[in-house]
């Protein structure tokens, strides 16, 4: 009896392949699923059965694809918001076997209507449940969240409470197998690790140790989340069941006159890191570090847009592009290859971004410099924890459809909890045509260290 992890990097998803003797099954696949099969190859099994324990909003589901690659069934569970077109319909209760290994059906609606659980069993010792695949029920450290129905919001926060009932009484020695880890964001307070025990998580996880169901409904109802514009993308294509990604995923190589050819009609990311960005970059360019596309891509790139990256190699290019076909972002043009001496030595224009420390910015906010804002695009969660006096707030995601609301006369240093946010609120406003713009390199944390105060958001 084997259950085997694979974490998909940025947006922090986990999905497995579990099984016993020749028989196995998948719990969640990525779009780039071919890993699977690989796996279940090297271990001399095959795979039977594909699960899904709802259909996601920030990934596509690899399903459809690796039931076409293996022969195997997809499985999803009821209530879902129109017909899954790839799967079929399961249902509490029912009960699939591999080898001495058992998956028994929970239906754990709350964070979505059609979400399900799936406890295993070891037939071949003992009758208490192994384990538990909870989907975005139960996380390391937290639950789900609950604000995909809006018109419904004490209902489903209701029926998350009912649904975390019954996955805790499978036993507190059961392994709990979430379906994300810490930096999703369909949680906000997962503990940075992927293993724990129902146990372990009815002592310490403040979300289960509250008792009243009234309790919990309201913590859930105001809690306070972001859904970016791709979720819809992937609802549609988690309905319909998306292509398959190519099976080359580096972009092709663009040298300088390839590039001048086709830039007109792209969109350029540069996924290069913030330092790289800041010190030079091509205009009109959007700043998404590699390791930050998942959760920022989806706020500014249309699923249709043509995009050129530009990497500092193949290898960041190849992962910059797999990150983005997990989000559905697959018309990539190619990647500039040329470092910015290189494209800055054929006389052709670069822009910078000055960045600013903690001593400048205690200057100017003691100064209080005229038409200088202090501008900080972390979360409303993180807001609330408390803000540098006289900053105004605007959520990074948000930025681009509220840009109209910052008059660009203005000079702006753009802040986060690092500096790293900041860079890509930067880029969005550049490409905008604000032309007084820097960044507080180490902004909150950098603020703290020196010891400053914060205040409470206005």
């Amino acid at each position: 009896m084997f259950v085997d992890s694979i974490k998909s990097p940025g947006l922090a998803q986990i999905s497995y392949l579990i099984g016993d003797g020749n028989e196995a099954a998948v719990i969640d696949p990525r779009r780039d699923c071919e890993v699977y099969a690989q796996m279940a190859r090297e271990k001399g099994c095959r795979i039977t059965h594909i699960f899904e324990t709802h259909r996601n909003e920030d990934l596509i589901s690899g399903g459809p694809i690796l039931s076409d690659i293996t022969g195997a069934p997809v499985h999803h569970g009821p209530n879902a918001a129109d017909e899954v077109d790839y799967a079929d319909t399961i249902h509490e209760g029912d009960s699939f076997t591999f080898g001495s290994m058992r998956l028994v059906v929970l239906e754990t609606p709350g964070h979505t209507d059609d979400s399900l659980s799936f406890a295993i069993y070891d037939d071949s010792f003992g009758e208490d449940a192994v384990g538990v695949f909870s989907g975005d029920a139960l996380f390391v450290g937290d639950v789900g969240r609950t604000d995909f129905y809006p018109d419904r919001a004490e209902e489903v926060a209701g029926n998350l409470f009912d649904s975390l009932k019954k996955i805790t009484g499978l036993g507190d020695q059961a392994i709990l197998y979430p379906a994300h880890g810490a930096g999703s964001v369909c949680g906000d307070n997962m503990a940075d690790r992927d293993f724990s025990t129902i146990g372990y998580e009815r002592k310490n996880n403040p979300m289960l140790r509250i008792d009243k169901k009234d309790e919990f409904v309201k913590k859930k109802v105001n809690e306070h989340h972001y859904q970016p514009p791709y979720f819809r993308v992937m609802e549609r294509l988690n309905l319909e069941g998306a292509a398959p990604v190519r099976s080359v995923l580096t972009p092709p190589v663009l040298d300088m006159q390839a590039f001048e050819e086709v830039s007109g009609k792209a969109v350029l990311v540069d996924v290069r890191g913030i330092s790289p960005f800041l010190g030079a970059h091509i205009p009109g360019s959007y700043a998404l570090p590699v390791d930050m596309i998942p959760a920022f891509a989806g706020w500014f790139l249309d699923e249709n847009d043509e995009l050129i990256l530009v990497a500092e190699n193949a290898a960041q290019a190849e992962e910059a592009a797999r990150n983005l076909a997990r989000i559905g972002y697959d018309y990539i043009i190619g990647y500039l290859d040329a470092s910015m001496p290189g494209w800055a030595a054929g006389a052709r224009p670069f822009e910078r971004v000055q960045v600013i420390d903690v001593h400048d910015v205690e200057k100017r906010v003691k100064e209080g410099q005229e038409n200088w804002v202090l501008l900080d695009v972390r979360d409303k969660g993180e807001v609330e924890q408390g803000i540098i006096k006289g900053a105004e707030m605007a959520y990074v995601g948000k930025l681009k459809e509220e840009m109209d609301k910052l008059p660009q006369d203005r000079h702006y240093t753009v802040m986060c909890a690092s500096g790293a946010r900041a860079t890509i609120a930067a880029s969005v406003m550049l490409r905008a045509g604000f032309q007084k713009v820097d960044v507080f390199l180490g902004s909150m944390g950098a603020w703290r260290s020196a010891g400053h105060d914060v205040v409470e958001p206005s």
